[in-house]
């Protein structure tokens, strides 16, 4: 089975890119190549111009990971002493060491726990604390794997306010994520991808163009005795998918075909439903149309 197929996706310095796809998509694969966990069978990939395979220890210095869940942490060690350990990795040491931990502990808001043992810190906390483990060797380029899952919308909020602040300082971030509402909020420019292969780049306020077809048009003030002849008109329309009544009075048109709006718009003011507006799809809706609702299923 191939994990990832004609994949050619380049970032720029200094970008928050999403990469948004199924379990199963390709997203951790590509992540574990570009920092080097993973040898990739054929093709190319860089990292700030060194190859991840022949240039492995440049690309290294240049990288920080940061993967979701309690991977990579050592729990019955403090916040502090996890810091000093990874510190050591890269080769700090003494003052400079001390001095590097003890700033991101205060970054990231982890100072008043520092001596505690990790083991007692929430999801958040440890999110925070992997953050900072991933900035301890001051990479130029951060991976994030699905950093977000399992935390409380608060802390997801403050986490992804963290990684906009990277941003910045002039730092390259790749991130993975299920969620489309955190791409959305953060990224610069989202890849979909999916069965290992990219289907899209593009920035996520105008992925939107890619599903013109599936605009929704939503009419308020239908009489209610005239909703259902209105609803029979629309459904009789070409390119309408469905009509439905999301609220006494107000009907919701989702068109699958090129140019059907703005027919329902025309059909809406000629039988004087004047309270008519359309919608762009967000990226939930691109991601659901474009990948598929595929739900368990495994190709």
């Amino acid at each position: 089975m191939t994990a990832l197929r004609d994949v050619d996706l380049e970032i720029p310095e200094g970008e928050i890119h999403g990469l948004l796809g199924p379990n199963g998509a390709g997203k951790t694969t590509l992540c574990k190549i570009l920092s080097t966990v993973l040898l990739p069978t054929s093709g190319r990939a860089e990292i700030c111009g060194y190859d991840v395979v022949a240039d492995t220890a440049a690309v290294r210095r240049l990288i920080g990971i940061v993967f979701g869940g309690e991977r990579g942490l050592y729990t019955r060690l403090t916040a502090r002493g996890n810091l000093q350990f990874w510190a050591s990795l890269y080769g700090l040491s003494g003052a400079q060491a001390q001095l590097r931990v003890t700033t991101l502990l205060e970054r990231l808001g982890l100072e008043q726990r520092a001596d505690v043992r990790v083991e007692t810190f929430s999801r958040g906390m440890k999110q925070r604390l992997h953050l900072a483990r991933g900035l301890i060797g001051d990479p130029q380029v951060l991976i994030l794997d699905e950093p977000t899952t399992g935390m409380d919308p608060v802390a997801a909020q403050e986490f992804r306010h963290l990684v906009r602040g990277l941003r910045a300082e002039g730092r390259t971030v790749l991130i993975t994520t299920h969620d489309m509402a955190e791409a959305e909020a953060i990224c610069d420019r989202v890849t979909l991808i999916d069965n290992g292969s990219i289907l899209a780049t593009e920035r996520p306020s105008t992925l939107g163009t890619w599903i013109t077809r599936y605009a929704r048009v939503r009419a308020d003030g239908v009489p209610p005795e005239r909703v259902s002849s209105v609803t029979a008109a629309l459904e009789a329309l070409s390119g309408v998918a469905a009509v439905r009544e999301s609220a006494p009075g107000t009907l919701v048109v989702d068109t699958a075909a090129d140019g059907a709006a703005p027919e329902v718009l025309r059909l809406l003011l000629e039988l004087g439903i004047t309270d008519v507006a359309t919608t762009r799809p967000d990226l939930a809706e691109v991601y659901l149309q474009v990948i598929g609702k595929r739900g368990m299923r495994v190709d």
